[in-house]
């Protein structure tokens, strides 16, 4: 009897133990979420951990140029909305550090940045910089109100007298799974064009957003979207000679058991109507 009621002391001590670990786990749980959420909703509040974290990077950078990241970080807190971000990279090793989303190029003598910058959707939760980049985060799409909804912009700013200034804007149309951005050019005549590689997890692939500068780097670029995956492939392509890039699109007959190509079809920049048109019907067209 003695050792049966022993044996019940012990049980009973056990799940008290249980059940205030459980409940000291759920208060921090909650709080957690609940200091996130305030921030994510309080236009101060993000403000002055902004400032806070741009401080701590200038006391730690090495380098303090006038264009630099750090002084774009600065730009965007002092010139946006709150809610706005210049954002990283996906990382490219599991536990080095992102690199901010900037290229920097040079033009007849002239300094440009050219910077990925995030918005939160006006009046709804602040996006998080954390949930729209990477492998996994491009699944945001299916998501993306509960985790704030994120509009991305290639924006061009010139470095001139020692400080930034912004030439110009072009939407990015995706919300979420960027990667990295490349400076290249056209091999076709030349032209430069900003690639966005962005994660497209769905169809295990990726989504390029090609921005070209036909009309010079201080004008609006023309946007052009290439991809490729398991069963859709779209590529660059010259197909009429004009200045503009114009694409293939390929056909894959998936049967469940296998993928196979079918076709392809060629689409151009109808500069009128400023769509993408089929060569083979047209009145079957893409924006970009």
């Amino acid at each position: 009897m003695k050792k049966f009621l022993i044996l019940l002391f012990i049980i009973a001590v056990v799940l008290v133990a249980f059940f205030l670990i459980r409940s000291c786990n759920q208060t921090v749980e909650k709080s957690t979420i609940t200091s996130n959420e305030a921030i994510a909703n309080s236009p101060n509040k993000d403000q002055e951990i902004q400032r806070y974290n741009l401080e701590v990077r200038k006391s730690q950078s090495a380098y303090k140029g006038p264009c630099d990241t750090l002084a774009v970080r600065e730009y965007v807190l002092n010139n946006y909305p709150a809610g706005t971000y210049l954002v990283d990279f996906d990382k490219t090793l599991t536990y080095n550090v992102p690199k901010s989303a900037v290229v920097y190029y040079k033009d007849n003598g002239n300094q440009y940045v050219f910077a990925i910058i995030a918005r939160s959707k006006p009046g709804k939760r602040f996006i998080e910089p954390k949930n729209i980049v990477g492998y996994d985060q491009s699944f945001i799409d299916l998501d993306s109100t509960n985790l704030g909804t994120a509009f991305f912009y290639l924006t061009l700013f010139k470095c001139e007298d020692n400080r930034l200034s912004f030439i110009w804007e072009a939407p990015v149309p995706s919300h979420g799974g960027l990667n990295r951005m490349y400076m290249k050019k056209w091999n076709y005549n030349g032209t430069p064009y900003i690639k966005i590689d962005f994660h497209y997890a769905r169809g295990i692939g990726h989504i390029d957003y090609n921005y070209f500068l036909i009309n010079g780097i201080n004008n609006a670029p023309h946007l052009l979207m290439t991809y490729k995956g398991i069963n859709f492939k779209r590529t660059l392509a010259n197909v009429n000679g004009d200045k503009y890039p114009d694409y293939y699109e390929f056909v894959y007959y998936d049967t469940g058991k296998g993928i196979s190509l079918a076709d392809s079809v060629a689409f151009t920049w109808n500069s009128k109507n400023s769509l993408y048109v089929d060569s083979r019907n047209k009145h079957r067209t893409r924006p970009y």
